[in-house]
């Protein structure tokens, strides 16, 4: 874990990568750029196998026992948690948050069905989270985009002309940096509603 402290803080964000990538993802460290002034400690987490040095993300369940696994050193402040990750740690943490007492989710990049599959649909992962939940998903993302997601008691923000790592196309009316503002604008703005 790669702690971000708040001077002053009043809840934890715990984020996690994705099966693809680290904690180096541009989302992630934006997140822990901003939210500590806002008085949100963010704790990046590294999955267990990527810190073993392996290349491929393990079974679902074998990712979920590595976030229980992790899951105490998170509450130890003694703040409330929000579990958090990006695509495959955005599952992770949507099927474990009631079980593991989590304040809220937020699922960024939420692989809501593998690409050009939307028959292969994981809505149930997200609509059992049993916590508020923030959805931040890329436009064109092709893991699901914002208009194929069911409704229920989730917020969605969408980055416009986002892909699964919400990089913009250069011919996009916004360009990188705005696209990690409405990020790192939507996220605090949903903490602090969480209040």
């Amino acid at each position: 874990m790669t702690w971000h402290p708040a001077a002053r803080p009043h809840l934890v964000l715990a984020v996690s990568h994705g099966a693809g990538g680290g904690i180096e993802a541009r989302d992630l460290r934006a997140l822990a750029r901003v939210l500590p002034a806002h008085g949100v400690t963010v704790a990046l987490v590294e999955q267990p196998w990527r810190v073993a040095g392996k290349k491929l993300a393990p079974a679902p369940k074998t990712l979920d026992a590595g976030w229980r696994g992790l899951w105490p050193a998170l509450t130890g402040p003694g703040l409330p948690v929000i579990a958090g990750g990006r695509s495959a740690g955005a599952r992770v943490a949507c099927r474990t948050a009631r079980e593991l007492g989590a304040a809220a989710v937020l699922a960024l990049s939420f692989p809501l069905h593998p690409p050009g599959r939307p028959e292969k649909s994981r809505a149930d992962e997200l609509l059992g989270a049993g916590v508020p939940t923030l959805v931040v998903q890329g436009g064109n993302d092709p893991f699901g985009k914002p208009e194929e997601f069911p409704e229920g008691s989730h917020r969605l923000i969408e980055v416009p002309y986002g892909d699964h790592g919400f990089a913009v196309p250069k011919r996009a009316p916004l360009g990188e940096d705005e696209a990690m503002d409405v990020i790192t604008d939507g996220v605090r703005a949903w903490i602090a509603s969480l209040r």
